[in-house]
């Protein structure tokens, strides 16, 4: 069985996180944060890392609201999503990511305390923990 290869996205008007995380595994790792202008990424970051890591799969998280409605960062993120696809012609698909913030900085100040946390590695944690929780959701 081939595994698969997911990118993965935490969008953002001013930094966008991203991570690469493999199926067989179901975990990932933190690539870094792409700079956006009000939500707008150098969109040849976006396609060399694509070009890089070929992934099968591109996964979004969705900011929703705590009771899972939708804002304006979540149709922000969906029109993201969408040009990712229309652009590269990867597959994309979006996941919760309600509680990825506060969850990448817990997860990084247990590794190393205030220092680990610059706004470049949250966004990428964040980006790491939407493909995890990604793939619980596949799996359960």
């Amino acid at each position: 069985m081939q595994s698969k290869t997911v990118l993965g996205f935490d969008f953002g008007t001013k930094s966008i996180g991203a991570a690469v995380g493999q199926e067989i595994t179901a975990s990932a790792t933190p690539i870094g944060a792409i700079k956006a202008n009000d939500g707008i990424p150098k969109w040849e970051e976006i396609e060399s890392l694509i070009k890089e890591w070929q992934p099968d799969l591109v996964v979004v998280g969705l900011p929703l609201n705590m009771d899972g409605t939708e804002q304006e960062m979540t149709q922000r993120a969906r029109k993201f999503a969408n040009r990712i696809s229309g652009r590269f012609g990867v597959k994309v698909a979006t996941q919760d990511e309600r509680l990825t913030t506060a969850d990448a900085k817990a997860r990084l100040f247990e590794l190393g305390g205030f220092k680990k946390l610059t706004k470049g590695q949250v966004d990428a944690v964040s980006a790491v923990l939407i493909i995890e929780s990604y793939f619980e959701n596949q799996f359960s």
